[in-house]
């Protein structure tokens, strides 16, 4: 099965200009903007351009799933104290909500004056958790995507789409898509 593009390069930038446009809007004296490691680096770089008002950046990142534990941790910690901040954590997907539910919370232990989420892709269908996301880039079904940052190991995430790719040759091979996305 060959990846197809799921969302288009200027659909995206189209998206993040109107996030961009929402979080200064609705924090006019400023934020902190935390972004998830690695995947959500091409969307928080577009996005950090967008804002229009003082924003901080920094960075989360963490463990991948334990097996059969669903449980992870982090592994690269905020260099800035939050407390009594406006934070915005962003993340490139939201499926079960397992890892976001566990880092806002992370977050809201250190005493933000606010602290929302921002994701570019929300696969709603697959909610385990109920997480509250009140800014979202795109809805998207139960498809296993790729590209602006998503990856299969280590493959794909320097694509300015965002593909949905086959999870069962990607599995075989992780350059299955490679020709067929590259060279388009």
């Amino acid at each position: 099965m060959a990846a197809r593009v799921l969302i288009a390069s200027d659909d995206l930038h189209g998206r993040v200009r109107r996030l961009g446009a929402e979080l200064s809007a609705d924090y006019p004296d400023g934020l902190v903007l935390v972004a998830v490691l690695k995947g959500s680096v091409c969307f928080f770089a577009d996005l950090v351009r967008e804002i229009t008002v003082p924003v901080e950046i920094d960075f989360l990142s963490i463990s991948s799933y334990a097996p059969d534990s669903g449980r992870v941790r982090i592994v690269k910690d905020l260099d800035a104290d939050v407390s009594d901040r406006d934070v915005v954590l962003v993340e490139d997907i939201i499926d079960t909500g397992l890892t976001l539910t566990y880092l806002l919370g992370e977050l809201a232990r250190r005493s933000p004056r606010s602290l929302e989420a921002c994701v570019l892709l929300d696969k709603s269908c697959r909610r385990i958790v109920p997480t509250p996301v009140r800014y979202v880039g795109f809805e998207i079904g139960d498809e296993f995507v790729l590209g602006y940052g998503l990856d299969f190991a280590e493959r794909y995430r320097n694509l300015d789409v965002v593909v949905s790719g086959d999870l069962d040759a990607l599995r075989a091979d992780p350059d299955a898509h490679v020709q067929q996305l590259f060279e388009r």
